[in-house]
């Protein structure tokens, strides 16, 4: 099926929702409303047309404080059918000190999804409702924000230890500091 076809198709099936097209790069994408992911994806892998069998990415993006949103992009294959789909999703980001936005997780139609939506959260700050695990997967449990935000704050240490760098070396200590 192309992506048209796959598209008329997910339009089609859920007309009550709002549904967009981006052809114009690469890869044509697919952009649905956050509030429906789940019930979209949960679609695309159980009816039998499509069989999205595999979940290969889902990708994290912080558009920053002036645009206020975040999204997830979803690339899905259909193994045994052998074509491709990307889904976008695009949904507004908290402030600092603001509770983290929230996503359902579709870690229960593709397994992989855990380990995805985990890096996600990790390193972004999306919670993944309805995640079976979701925890720190890249950094300890007890750092401090997620590192790939566009308002992150590098904190100087983490347990007496200098983890601020800049430009690739980590910053010169004051001749008397104690480095401990």
């Amino acid at each position: 099926m192309t992506f048209q076809e796959i598209s008329e198709l997910v339009i089609t099936t859920f007309s009550d929702k709002n549904f967009e097209t981006d052809t114009k790069g690469p890869q044509p994408v697919l952009i649905v409303p956050v509030t429906d992911i789940y019930g979209i994806c949960d679609f695309l892998y159980r009816d039998s047309r499509l069989y999205f069998d595999f979940l290969a990415c889902v990708t994290a993006i912080d558009n920053g404080l002036a645009a206020g949103t975040m999204e997830l992009i979803y690339n899905l294959t259909s193994i045994p059918y052998g074509h491709d789909l990307m889904l976008k999703t695009v949904f507004a980001r908290s402030a600092e000190g603001a509770p983290l936005p929230v996503v359902s997780s579709v870690a229960s139609i593709w397994r992989t999804a855990d380990w995805h939506e985990r890096e996600a959260y990790d390193l972004m700050g999306i919670h993944f409702e309805g995640h079976p695990d979701l925890r720190r997967i890249l950094l300890p449990e007890d750092w401090n924000g997620h590192p790939l935000r566009k308002d992150y704050k590098v904190q100087d240490r983490y347990h007496g230890i200098y983890v601020r760098y800049e430009d690739g070396v980590s910053e010169q200590l004051p001749e008397n500091e104690d480095r401990a």
